[in-house]
């Protein structure tokens, strides 16, 4: 995996870590799901029925990399495998959250905006 060095910027540190870990079209809602109790791949696959097995299991190994999320493999056959978040992903799930609820904010006032301008 390619790690882009950060810029040294203290005022936008905090905010570019952050980005930086959830980037990925499916990381956010990987977290929410495992959040709620999803924790296998196949049941995380249905959960995000647009995403595909492989971009799923990319990310959820950079998750993993990050320190996001940990993989339990119970030792059976056919093998299971769960994930977890860590502490460090479960205090993400606020920060998704409410990145989630400003985005549905912004959405409701981008189109109000836009019925304004076309009337």
């Amino acid at each position: 995996m390619y790690v882009k060095k950060l810029p040294e910027q203290p005022e936008y540190y905090g905010v570019t870590t952050t980005m930086n870990v959830l980037k990925g079209k499916w990381k956010p809602c990987l977290l929410e799901s495992i959040h709620a109790g999803i924790r296998r791949p196949s049941e995380l696959l249905r959960s995000i029925p647009e995403a595909t097995l492989r971009v799923l299991n990319l990310q959820l190994k950079e998750l993993e990399e990050l320190n996001i999320v940990y993989k339990k493999i119970y030792p059976q056959v056919p093998p299971k495998v769960e994930y977890y978040l860590t502490e460090w992903g479960e205090r993400l799930i606020p920060v998704i959250t409410q990145m989630e609820q400003w985005g549905m904010d912004y959405s409701k006032q981008e189109v109000a905006h836009c019925e304004v301008k076309t009337s």
